[in-house]
């Protein structure tokens, strides 16, 4: 197994590492590294077993492994911003090695993304259909699943469209890459340990979002109490897709204040 995953890196200034979620791969942010790269130096990594990563095999697939893994790849100090299971391993990364993130963004994700008693998230039951689907039909599956990171957006057919189109540019994971990271969705909690980020951490969520549930923004503000957040009132689990320039002015404005301390 090679010791660095295979990362892209565009434009020049403050590094910014983008991770994505499950089943798809490092296009889906290829429109804001469009824009993003003019400002920033903005690098994209696939998690093992996606995208540019394919052939990359990890065990076992653990949170703390991938964590350890991309900090590596990416080999210097860095603002990362992950999106919904990548946001799981963005938070891994501020929490295991400080020193190496200057500043974290979450994007639509949750520290327990799983419902428990007194916590909303995904029904059990829908991921466990999930791995069953995963079984009989992958691409049925990855074609489902697009549906509901789209669902809610007032734009929900081009949603569809554009993440489908994005994601499809790179060859599909396996259906045990698939299983093993999908098990992270259902075993993950973060929840005892999101206290303990101290570096700036934005989370930005979409308000007709049906993975990370509007009512569970407040409890999870109740375990990070010093973090920002930011809810995109029209969106859905993709903002950056549905709402781009609103993501982007977003991101860049919560950043500008902080880019000369931390890039320092």
């Amino acid at each position: 197994m090679a010791e660095t995953l295979k990362i892209s890196s565009q434009g020049r200034g403050l590094p910014l590492v983008f991770i994505h979620g499950w089943g798809l791969n490092s296009g889906v942010w290829q429109p804001s590294v469009e824009v993003l790269k003019e400002y920033f130096e903005v690098i994209t990594v696939d998690l093992p077993g996606f995208g540019a990563n394919l052939e990359h095999s990890l065990f076992p697939y653990t949170l703390a492994e991938i964590a350890t893994l991309i900090q590596g790849s990416v080999a210097k100090p860095a603002v990362y911003i992950g999106w919904s299971l990548g946001g799981l391993v963005a938070s891994e990364i501020a929490l295991n090695f400080p020193k190496q993130v200057k500043a974290l963004i979450t994007v639509a994700s949750s520290p327990c993304f799983v419902e428990q008693e007194n916590w909303l998230g995904i029904k059990p039951n829908v991921l466990t259909l999930f791995h069953r689907q995963l079984a009989e039909d992958t691409t049925k599956t990855i074609n489902n699943f697009l549906k509901i990171q789209a669902m809610g957006s007032p734009h929900l057919r081009h949603d569809i469209k554009l993440l489908r189109e994005l994601v499809m540019g790179f060859p599909q994971p396996t259906k045990t890459t698939l299983d093993e990271s999908l098990k992270l969705l259902t075993t993950v909690d973060q929840r005892e340990s999101l206290a303990q980020i101290s570096i700036p951490f934005l989370r930005l969520y979409g308000k007709l979002d049906g993975l990370v549930p509007r009512k569970a923004i407040a409890a999870i503000t109740a375990l990070s109490p010093n973090s920002n957040v930011v809810i995109f009132e029209q969106a859905s689990h993709a903002p950056f897709i549905s709402h781009p320039e609103a993501f982007i002015e977003t991101v860049t404005t919560w950043l500008a204040p902080l880019d000369r301390r931390i890039d320092g």
